[in-house]
């Protein structure tokens, strides 16, 4: 059991902690940044596995590195995939909850 909990924990690496995430957990959707190479069937596995909760929904995005300077020198800010999962009226994930 243990080595499909740590292929869980690859798969889900953080929460996106940003307004309207947290505004988006009153309606049971929860963001998190996830692997690069995570699907949506992944992403569903993993968060139900974790946390022992229904998910409904994955929605998955791929966020674009963003170009930055200072001064003469360019560069960019690396891109990552972000998903939004919805879940089950009544469920909840309690590790998000004493953020807000």
């Amino acid at each position: 059991m243990s080595s499909t909990t740590q292929h869980a924990r690859g798969v889900i690496i953080a929460p996106v902690w940003t307004e309207k995430s947290a505004a988006q957990i009153e309606d049971n959707h929860y963001t998190f940044r996830v692997a690069d190479a995570a699907h949506k069937t992944q992403v569903k596995q993993a968060v139900e596995e974790i946390w022992g909760v229904r998910v409904t929904a994955v929605r998955i995005i791929n966020v674009r590195p963003k170009p930055k300077r200072r001064g003469i020198f360019r560069g960019h800010r690396p891109g990552f995939k972000k998903a939004v999962v919805t879940l089950a009226p009544g469920d909840k994930i309690t590790l998000l909850e004493g953020m807000i």
